[in-house]
């Protein structure tokens, strides 16, 4: 069991599950949302991602059509991103969990778009575009 919080501790959640393999997406929506040059995301399921608290609390915002970026309401911490069509999975910031999930970023996505002040200095794959 994982878990993982927003910034003010108002909505908490746990998974259940394994937690997929990270990416660094540097897609122009997740440097606006996180505020920096990149987001750190994993994919979960969505039946072992569990609300504990402040449910009342989570906003979701339609980015582009069918995908939804939900986020604290209060603290505005982003927590996951779902999409229409796929509604069995979840991305969550890995940055939101209180333990370490035991797994570690593959590779860099959406470079395309990255931020032109950041310089990628590790050595793992870069796609151009999206999620392999």
């Amino acid at each position: 069991m994982i878990s993982g919080r927003c910034l003010c501790d108002g909505v908490r959640f746990q998974i259940a599950g394994d937690v997929g393999s990270p990416s660094f997406c540097h897609c122009s929506q997740c440097r606006r949302a996180s505020g920096s040059a990149f987001a750190t995301n994993a994919g979960v399921s969505t039946a072992e991602f569990h609300l504990t608290a402040g449910g009342e609390l989570v906003r979701e915002y339609e980015s582009s059509p069918g995908k939804f970026r939900a986020f604290c309401s209060r603290c505005g911490s982003p927590l996951y991103s779902r999409e229409r069509d796929h509604p069995e999975f979840r991305r969550i910031r890995l940055g939101t969990l209180d333990e370490d999930p035991a797994v570690r970023p593959l590779l860099h996505v959406w470079v395309g778009s990255k931020a032109p002040w950041f310089t990628i200095s590790d050595s793992l794959p870069q796609l151009e575009k999206g999620d392999a």
